[in-house]
């Protein structure tokens, strides 16, 4: 039985895309008699604080679906300082390097990238070693670091990219969550091995309800993280609500403005729901005519995984974020385009949306396309014919 070792920074209990990503590769591979391990900090995220179960611990292993996890030691914090952050970074790094020394690791490892230092320390102290490093670049950093406006092109950036070049170049194969992501690594690593590996869910499938909500006004719904990339706050401010009921789950930095924008407007048809478990909110989701997936700059690289879970659910998309992403949902038929930071179309577009077209066929033509181009075993199957 051949052994891999993933390390990354979100695991399940921990919600969100990242770490459902990670849970659904190590569990697939699990299944296709690989006896996998994984490595992650003491849960935190999206809250920056050890969940209530886990406070305490230094480092706690388990079983969990048939897979070894390792939990360490993190400074936890979400915080919005570049200092306390780096920090937060840097104390996971060095409960790897604690766990390294002291532990047999097999031949293959799965290096979650980013954050960035993480990646580095992992590929930087297993280099040398005679094994498979296969690297998962998921977003590229520092480039959309400094689209988001978070990193400036100084010296600190360019030490960034020197991190960067540096994991592409000693990783024996580089995974790319879309293709420009792989277009990237290949001008700055030409015949780097890549495969492109989608965030593809893997999920039971639901029956997709034949409307909405019997109300006239089109029901949107956003779920995810509220975060700068997504730019919730400002979409909530920015919507026209002459025929919209804006709905929102889920939770992050955004989520106390949100909520007082709420209370400061009931005149706007505006909800916040909280956060729900996964399996709990795919039902939820059913219920609205249609989900918008905004980014609040084009962020090159980025395709939200948002995507093919929502497609699997049958649920039309209006797609607000420029890029790959937006040739996606073009090119699959999956809903509506608006163009990339301009609330103005976003709002005329949405306009246009006749809510009886939002309707059954619809619904199951986009699950349909799901299922046939955004299969998760057969990406999977694929993935490990191309490692072996």
């Amino acid at each position: 039985m051949k052994e891999v070792l993933i390390i990354t920074n979100y695991f399940p209990p921990e919600t969100g895309a990242a770490a459902n990503r990670i849970f659904h590769l190590a569990n697939g591979l699990q299944k296709h008699d690989f006896k996998v391990s994984v490595i992650t900090p003491l849960p935190n995220y999206p809250t920056g604080k050890i969940f209530k179960a886990y406070k305490g611990a230094f480092k706690l292993s388990s079983k969990e679906h048939n897979l070894t996890v390792h939990r360490l030691w993190i400074y936890a914090s979400n915080s919005k300082n570049k200092f306390i952050r780096f920090f937060a970074m840097l104390s996971y790094s060095l409960s790897l390097l604690w766990f390294f020394i002291w532990h047999k690791l097999p031949k293959t490892i799965i290096i979650q990238s980013p954050p960035l230092l993480v990646a580095f320390t992992c590929v930087f102290f297993l280099r040398h070693r005679k094994r498979q490093l296969i690297l998962n670049v998921s977003d590229l950093w520092p480039l959309a670091g400094f689209e988001l406006g978070v990193f400036k092109k100084n010296v600190s950036y360019r030490l960034l990219e020197s991190i960067e070049r540096f994991n592409y170049r000693h990783a024996s194969i580089v995974l790319g969550q879309s293709q420009e992501i792989l277009d990237h690594i290949s001008n700055v690593v030409p015949k780097k091995p890549c495969f492109l590996y989608r965030n593809f869910p893997d999920f039971d499938i639901l029956t997709p309800n034949p409307s909405g909500t019997d109300t006239k006004k089109l029901n949107i719904v956003y779920a995810g993280l509220l975060g700068i990339a997504q730019g919730i706050f400002k979409l909530c401010k920015a919507l026209d609500y002459t025929n919209v009921s804006f709905h929102i789950y889920g939770t992050g930095p955004e989520q106390k403005d949100i909520e007082a924008f709420i209370a400061n407007h009931p005149e706007l048809d505006m909800h916040y729901h909280g956060e729900l478990p996964r399996n709990k909110l795919h039902q939820a989701l059913l219920q609205y005519d249609l989900t918008i997936i905004p980014l609040r700059n084009r962020i090159y690289g980025s395709v939200p995984s948002k995507i093919f879970e929502y497609a699997r659910l049958g649920l039309p998309m209006l797609y607000f974020g420029g890029g790959e992403g937006e040739t996606i949902i073009n090119t699959y038929c999956l809903g509506w385009i608006a163009n990339s930071g301009d609330y103005q179309h976003l709002n005329q577009v949405i306009s246009n949306i006749n809510k009886e077209d939002l309707d059954l066929q619809l619904k199951e033509h986009i699950q349909k396309t799901a299922l046939e181009h955004f299969d998760f075993n057969k990406q999977l199957n694929a993935f490990i014919k191309f490692i072996e």
